[in-house]
Order: C-alpha cells, then structure tokens, then sequence
C-alpha cells in the first residue's frame, strides 16, 4: 500500500495583519500647538485692553471730552469699511501670513506712540492717526485669526477651541481693563503703550511658532457656486465669498441669525445696562455685579464647549440659546433687585456664552477653507462693526421711553434671530463633528 506523502512548502503561511488602529485626536486643551495660538491671541487680546485705556487717556488729557470721544470712535470707521476686505486678503495670501503681519504692525506702530510720548505730549493729531491705523489693521487682524483654528486642528475639535477661546476673552476683560488702569496711573500713557506693545510682540513670538496645515487648494464649493479663479481681482472674491454665504444651506441662516441676535444683543447689554442701573438707583456697584454674572454665565459656557468638545444638535441648541436669551435681556429690565439682575444676568450670559461659541464652530466646520476668511469677516462685521451703531438709538430710545420698552423691543429682535434659525431645517439639524 502505498503511502501518501503531503509535500511541505517551504513558503510562510501568510498571517493577517490587522490594519493599524487610527490615532486618536489630541483634545484641545492638551495639543501643544493649539495652547501656543491660544497664548498669542489672550497676550493679543490683552494688549488691545490696555491700549485702548492708553488711548482713552491720552485722548482725555490733550482735549475736550468730545475730541477724546472722537479719538476712540474713529478707530472703529476703517473697522467695520474695511473688515469683508480683511476677509479677502486672508483667504488670498492665508490667514497666517495675514495674522502675523498685521499683529507685527499692531506692535511698531503702538511701541512707536510709546516712544514719542516719552518726548512730547500728544498731540489730538497724532491720537487720531494712530486710532486710524490701528483701526485698518483690526479689520485685517479680526478675519484672519477667526480663520486660523482649522488650520491648527481637526474638525472634531473646533467646538473645544471655541471654548477655550471664549475663557481668553474672559480672562482678557478681567485683567486688561485693571492693568492698563494700573499702568496709567503709575506710569502715564507711555508706560501704558509701551506694554501694549510689548504684549503684542509676545503675541506676534508664539504666533510665528504655532505650527499650521497647508493651505486648501481651490476647488468647487459645496454650495455649487463657482470659484473666483487665483488671478481673481479682490472685488470678484468679495462678491464670490458672499454669494458663496447667500446659496450656503447653513451659512446663510447662520449669518442671519448672527445679525439679529448681535442687534438685539448689544444695546441693552451695554449702553442700556448703564442707564437701566441710573434709572434704578443701583448705581456703579449694583451694574458691576450685573456685569460679572454676565462674565461667570459667559465663561461658564465657555467651559463647558472646552470640556465637552461637542454638543448634540447643535445648531437647535443654537437657535434655542438665542431664543432663551432673549426673554433673559427682556428680564434684566423688570426685575426688582440687583440680586436678580444680577441672576437674569447670569442666565444671558451662560445663553449668549454657549450661542456664541456653537456659532463660531459651526462656522468654522461648515465653510469650505478657501472661503474661511470672507465668511469671518462677515460675521465679525455684523459684531463688532455693524452691531455698536445700536449704541445711539438705543440712547435715544431710552430717552424716549425709558428701559423697559427698549429691552423688551431689544429682546424681541433677539429673539427672532434664534426663531428665524429655528424654520431652516438644514440649520437646526447642523451637527458638529465628533472627536
């Protein structure tokens, strides 16, 4: 019987290699990189509160109190007509390079004011030709930097970037407004400029450091609007980037809602607030009190978005917060204690807080890179250059009708951007990405 015999190979059998388990993100708040930008832009925001207590006095010594309030407003006209071309250049050249060079200007101009004070007095001249330049360089700073944080991390954590962002305004309120007060009275406004400056050079060091992914190739957009080409003249992107937002199924909501909440938002909250506490009788103290559980609601969400890196349905939470905060403005008003105020104030500023910060990062998750900067742009004119021109009918309103009526119209408007939000199902049913 013959016996069979099974040759043996002399070839390995091939095992399965299972593939290689993908790396984990780093969060936020341990990513190196991102705690570098994030020092740059606290030292940035910082020194902006101290110049301008530098300015403001400096402003107050050298005229009347109505040049000084010529001084600080003229800085804000090139800011808001300038603001959407900030947003072109930073999309054209990148926002790094952008960012970069106008904190590096921020910095000469600012340590040179220094210097020459150091020698004369001001002259109301010169005060308003540095609030001019630094004004033009705001509206290409503010674009550029609301640009920078998907091009330091992944999409799943933008929403932890917002947040940390929004403690380093809080932390930047708190401590700018004593310090450049603290410089002023011991060293005059020199002094005060001077540090500024220094500020922003420690801002422009860290940024020159923060690490940045390639910029984007340009391609088509998914709102199926047709690129501007790279020899694109920078009226053809502007109007590119705008009608990129307008046929944008999220950003288009998005940006109104940011408008309206932003009109019916500001008056009261600033302006209002002063008077309402007048009105009252509660005087500077009892308006602090309102103003720093403002400041602990606001850092509350902040904290939260920094912790939990992302919430569910976030564009409903969104529209809900607006919607929320409103009948909390609306409640600043009628209270009869500081203590509740100072609750309502709280509650405002948790809402506006955690509104502000899902706004930021759905922007920043929804917008195709090559559009990032114009679509910053426009949403920080509506905030920080559209939004104040409220401040004088809001004065005038209350002269008119008093506060309740005004925070009542002033909640409404609110109110309706988050209920506006509310009727686009493409908004309330944005998603931000998971880690």
């Amino acid at each position: 019987m013959s016996e069979t015999v099974i040759p043996r190979t002399t070839q390995p059998v091939p095992v399965p290699v299972p593939a290689p388990l993908s790396k984990p993100e780093r969060p936020a708040h341990r990513d190196v990189n991102v705690l570098r930008w994030l020092a740059a832009y606290t030292m940035s925001m910082v020194g902006d509160s101290v110049y301008y207590m530098a300015l403001a006095w400096a402003a107050a010594r050298s005229g009347s109190p109505t040049q000084a309030g010529v001084v600080l407003a003229v800085g804000a006209v090139p800011r808001a007509l300038l603001m959407l071309g900030g947003g072109v250049l930073a999309d054209r050249w990148g926002p790094r390079r952008v960012v970069i060079g106008s904190d590096a200007a921020r910095c000469v101009v600012i340590l040179a004011i220094a210097a020459v004070l150091l020698f004369t007095a001001p002259g109301l001249w010169l005060l308003i030709a540095v609030a001019l330049v630094f004004g033009v360089v705001d509206a290409l700073f503010l674009p550029a930097v609301g640009a920078l944080p998907p091009r330091i991390t992944t999409p799943g954590q933008l929403a932890r970037v917002q947040g940390l962002r929004g403690l380093a305004a809080r932390v930047a309120n708190v401590t700018g407004g004593p310090l450049g007060g603290l410089l002023v009275a011991f060293g005059g406004s020199a002094a005060a400029f001077a540090v500024a400056g220094g500020l922003f050079a420690v801002s422009l060091v860290l940024l020159i450091s923060v690490r940045m992914a390639p910029p984007p190739a340009r391609g088509a957009t998914e709102a199926d609007s047709e690129p501007a080409p790279a020899t694109a003249t920078p009226w053809r992107e502007l109007t590119d980037g705008l009608r990129y937002i307008r046929r944008h199924r999220v950003l288009g909501p998005l940006m109104l809602v940011i408008a309206l909440s932003e009109l019916g938002f500001v008056g009261p909250l600033n302006l209002g607030l002063v008077l309402l506490a007048r009105e009252r009788g509660w005087g500077a103290g009892g308006m602090g009190w309102i103003v720093a559980a403002f400041g602990v609601g606001a850092a509350a969400a902040s904290l939260l978005l920094a912790v939990r890196g992302r919430l569910p349905r976030a564009g409903l939470v969104l529209c809900l917060s607006v919607v929320a905060g409103s009948l909390a403005i609306a409640a600043v008003a009628f209270v009869p204690t500081v203590a509740l105020a100072a609750v309502a104030g709280l509650l405002v500023g948790l809402l506006a807080g955690l509104g502000g910060g899902l706004c930021g990062a759905l922007t920043q998750t929804v917008t195709e890179p090559g559009y990032l900067g114009r679509v910053t742009s426009v949403a920080t004119l509506f905030t920080l250059g559209i939004a104040p021109l409220s401040y004088p009918v809001t004065g005038a309103a209350v002269g008119l009708w008093g506060t309740g009526p005004v925070f009542v119209v002033s909640a409404a408007v609110c109110a309706a951007g988050g209920a506006l939000g509310l009727t686009f199902a493409t908004l309330r049913r944005a998603e931000l990405p998971g880690a």
